[in-house]
C-alpha cells in the first residue's frame, strides 16, 4: 500500500514524517537520525552521497559537495550573486539564465539536488514503514514566489513523488500545534531556519488553522549567523598569521563546520573553544586555529541580523491589526530559534511572553506537513488549513492605476471576478495587464503577465462587459482569465513571470506603499477626476449627437465649448483637481438639462460611480439601481 508523507525540505536539514495510528511521527533516516543534512556530494569516482555521509566528506571534497541548494531553487543566475560567493562549490549560469552547479565537469540544477534529498528521505521512510512512500506534502517558506514553488514541485516529481500540496512552513507548524488547542487563540509563528525567516500570525482552534498575515525574509537564516562567525574567526586568524583562510576551500569548509558547532554550543553555554589544528600552512610550517568565542561576542557580531528579524514581525502584526497584547501564544520553529538572543527578541516584541517550544523546533514543520498529507488522503478529518496571498493582485485600468482584484492576505485557495469595460467606442480587443503590489499607480507595481482578448462586439465605450477572473490555487499559483460576456470569447494565462520576485522586492513594495500612501491617494484622486471628466464630456457629446437639431442653439454652443475645455483639461497633466471637478459638475448639469438619455446606454450619469471612468468600483454582490453599476473602465488598447 502506498503512503503519503510530510516533508520539510530545509536549507540546512530536512525531515520526513507520517501519520501513524492517528498521530504524526518523525521517521528516522537510514543512519538513525531524525534530521537529514540537506547536502549532496559527488565523488571523483562518480559516487553520489546524500545526507550525513555527504556532510562528513565535505572537508575533503569542497568543490564536489553541494549544500544550501534551497537558496538557489527557482531563481535566475543574476539573482544569486550574494549566495554564490558564500558557498565552496561552483555556481554557473545555465540555459535561459537558470542557476546550475558545476561539479567535476557536470552541470546540476538545484531541483536535481533537492530531488536527491527528497528521494533519500522517501526511500528511508519506505524501509522504516514497510510501505512505499509515493506521495508527499512538501513545505516551502511563506515568501517563496511562484517559480520557487513550481521548482520545488519539479524536484518532487524528479524524485518520483507526487506532490499533493505545497504549503508554507509556518502554516505547517501551526497545523501541528493547532490540533492540540481547543479554544480559539492568536498565535505568532516565528520560523528561523537555516536559510529563510518567516513569521505568521494565525487564528487556531477547533481544528481550524487560519493565516491572518505572513511576512518574512528569504535571505536570512542560521547560515548567515554561521557566516558571521566564519568571518570573525577568519579575520582574527588573518590579523595574527597574515593568511586569509577564506581563500582555501578546505579551510573554509572546516571553518563553517566549526562556526555551526560554536553557534549551537553558545545557545547553552556562555563561551566555547574553537580548535582547528593544521588549518593551513606557510613556509614556516603548519598553522593552527585555537580561540575562545564568548556568547557576548557572538551576539555583538550578529546584532544586526537579530535586528533584521524585527521588520517582518512588525509587518505581520500590522497586517493582522494585532498588538503584542492580542497574541496568546508564540511558537518558535527552526534550529536557529534556540539562540538566546532570538528568544529574548521575541519576548521583547510580544510583551514578555515566553515562546512555546513544546514541539521540537526542528521537527514541527514536517509533523504539520504529515498531518496535511493525511487530511488530503482522507486519513484525518476535522482539520481546515487556510493559507493567504502575500501581495495584492490587480489589473491596470483607465488612467494607469491599479485596480485590486484580490487583496493582500486573502485566504487561498481563492477566486475573484470583476467586470470591466472598454475605454473607446467600437473597441474590438483589450489587453489585460496583470499586476502584483500595493501601489495605486500601475507603473509602481510588478507586471506578472499580460494577454489580449479579441473579438469583442463593436459597441460604444462602456457597454461591453469583460469578466476578469483571478484564481489562486492552494499552492499559491495564479491563473487569470478574461471573457466577453456578450460574445463568449475567452483568453487565459497561468502566471509564471513572478520568478524574479524575491523578498527584497516584496519588502520594497510594502514599504513603498506605506511611504507613498498620501502621494498615491492624490494621484488616484486626480486620475479618477480626469476619468470622470472625460466620461462626462463623452456622454454630453453623445447626447448632442442623439438630439441633433432638437437642441437649442445656445445650449449646443455652451455644451460644445465645455466639451472642448474638458478635452483640453483631460490632456493637460498639470490641470488642477478643482478645475477638473468644476468642469465635470458643469457638464453634468448640461447633460441633465438636455433630458434623460435613452435606455440601454451606459449605467449611471456621466462620470458617476460605476459608469465608465467612474471613480468608484462597485462592490460585488451589492447592486445599485442598474445592472452595470459594477463595471470598471480598463485601460485597454484599441485594435
Amino acid at each position: 500500500m502506498a503512503r503519503a508523507a510530510g516533508i520539510d525540505l530545509g536549507t540546512t536539514n530536512s525531515v520526513i514524517a507520517a501519520v501513524e495510528g492517528g498521530a504524526s511521527t518523525v521517521i528516522p533516516n537510514a543512519e538513525g537520525q531524525r534530521t537529514t543534512p540537506s547536502v549532496v556530494a559527488f565523488t571523483e569516482q562518480g559516487e553520489r552521497l546524500v545526507g550525513q555521509l555527504a556532510r562528513r566528506q565535505a572537508i575533503l571534497n569542497p568543490k564536489g559537495t553541494v549544500y544550501s541548494a534551497k537558496r538557489f531553487v527557482g531563481r535566475r543566475y543574476e539573482e544569486v550573486a550574494s549566495e554564490q560567493h558564500a558557498v565552496s562549490f561552483d555556481v554557473v549560469p545555465g540555459p535561459d539564465d537558470a542557476v546550475r552547479f558545476q561539479v567535476h565537469g557536470k552541470l546540476y540544477s538545484p531541483e536535481e539536488i533537492s530531488a536527491l534529498i527528497l528521494r533519500k528521505l522517501a526511500e528511508d521512510a519506505s524501509k522504516f514503514l514497510g510501505e512505499k512512500v509515493t506521495e508527499a506534502v512538501v513545505t516551502v517558506p511563506a515568501y517563496f514566489n511562484d517559480a520557487q514553488r513550481q521548482a520545488t514541485k519539479d524536484a518532487g516529481r524528479i524524485a518520483g513523488l507526487e506532490v499533493l500540496r505545497i504549503i508554507n512552513e509556518p502554516t505547517a507548524a501551526a497545523l501541528a500545534y493547532g490540533l492540540e488547542k481547543k479554544g480559539h487563540e492568536t498565535v505568532l509563528v516565528f520560523d528561523l531556519g537555516g536559510g529563510t525567516f518567516d513569521v505568521s500570525l494565525l487564528d487556531v482552534g477547533d481544528g481550524v488553522v487560519e493565516v491572518r498575515a505572513t511576512a518574512g525574509d528569504t535571505h536570512l537564516g542560521g547560515d548567515d549567523f554561521d557566516r558571521r562567525v566564519v568571518d570573525y574567526l577568519a579575520d582574527d586568524f588573518q590579523r595574527l598569521e597574515g593568511i586569509d583562510l577564506r581563500r582555501d576551500p578546505q579551510a573554509l569548509q572546516r571553518l563553517f563546520e566549526a562556526a555551526e558547532k560554536a553557534k549551537v554550543e553558545l545557545s547553552s553555554v556562555t563561551q566555547t573553544t574553537v580548535n582547528l589544528p593544521f588549518i593551513t600552512a606557510d613556509a614556516n610550517g603548519p598553522k593552527h586555529l585555537n580561540t575562545t568565542l564568548m556568547r557576548s561576542t557572538f551576539e555583538e557580531i550578529t546584532h544586526d541580523l537579530i535586528e533584521r528579524l524585527r521588520g517582518p514581525v512588525e509587518q505581520a502584526m500590522s497586517d493582522a491589526k494585532v498588538t503584542a497584547d492580542d497574541i496568546d501564544e508564540v511558537i518558535l520553529v527552526g534550529g536557529a530559534t534556540r539562540m538566546p538572543a532570538v528568544a529574548n527578541l521575541v519576548r521583547r516584541m510580544t510583551g514578555g511572553k515566553d515562546p512555546n517550544m513544546t514541539v521540537n523546533p526542528d521537527e514541527v514543520v514536517a509533523i504539520g506537513a504529515a498531518i496535511q498529507a493525511a487530511v488530503l488522503k482522507g486519513e484525518m478529518k476535522d482539520v481546515v488549513l487556510l493559507d493567504v496571498t502575500p501581495l495584492s493582485l490587480g489589473i491596470e485600468t483607465l488612467g494607469g492605476v491599479m485596480t485590486k482584484v484580490m487583496d493582500r492576505n486573502t485566504t487561498i485557495p481563492a477566486r475573484r471576478t470583476e467586470t470591466f469595460s472598454t475605454a473607446e467606442d467600437n473597441q474590438s480587443a483589450v489587453d489585460v495587464v496583470v499586476l502584483q503590489g500595493e501601489r495605486e499607480r500601475a507603473a509602481d507595481n510588478r507586471v506578472l503577465g499580460r494577454f489580449r482578448l479579441e473579438n469583442i462586439r463593436p459597441a460604444p465605450r462602456g457597454e461591453p462587459q469583460v469578466e476578469v477572473t483571478y484564481d489562486v490555487d492552494a499552492n499559491g499559483i495564479l491563473n487569470v482569465s478574461a471573457r466577453d460576456k456578450d460574445t463568449g470569447a475567452e483568453q487565459k494565462i497561468t502566471i509564471s513571470e513572478s520568478s524574479n520576485l524575491d523578498q527584497s522586492e516584496v519588502d520594497r513594495m510594502v514599504t513603498d506603499a506605506e511611504r507613498y500612501r498620501a502621494d498615491d491617494a492624490r494621484i488616484r484622486e486626480v486620475v479618477d477626476a480626469r476619468n470622470a471628466l472625460d466620461t462626462a464630456a463623452y456622454q454630453v457629446e453623445r447626447r448632442l449627437g442623439e438630439l441633433g437639431e432638437a437642441t437649442p442653439e445656445h445650449e449646443r454652443a455652451r455644451a460644445q465649448l465645455l466639451v472642448t475645455d474638458a478635452r483640453q483639461a483631460v490632456k493637460d497633466d498639470t490641470a488642477p483637481l478643482d478645475r477638473l471637478r468644476s468642469l465635470t459638475g458643469e457638464l453634468q448639469q448640461i447633460y441633465h438639462s438636455l433630458g434623460s438619455a435613452p435606455s440601454g446606454g451606459t449605467a449611471g450619469g456621466p462620470g458617476g460611480p460605476g459608469g465608465p471612468g467612474g471613480a468608484e468600483q462597485g462592490v460585488p454582490g451589492q447592486r445599485g439601481p442598474t445592472e452595470d453599476e459594477d463595471v470598471i473602465d480598463a485601460e485597454f488598447t484599441t485594435e
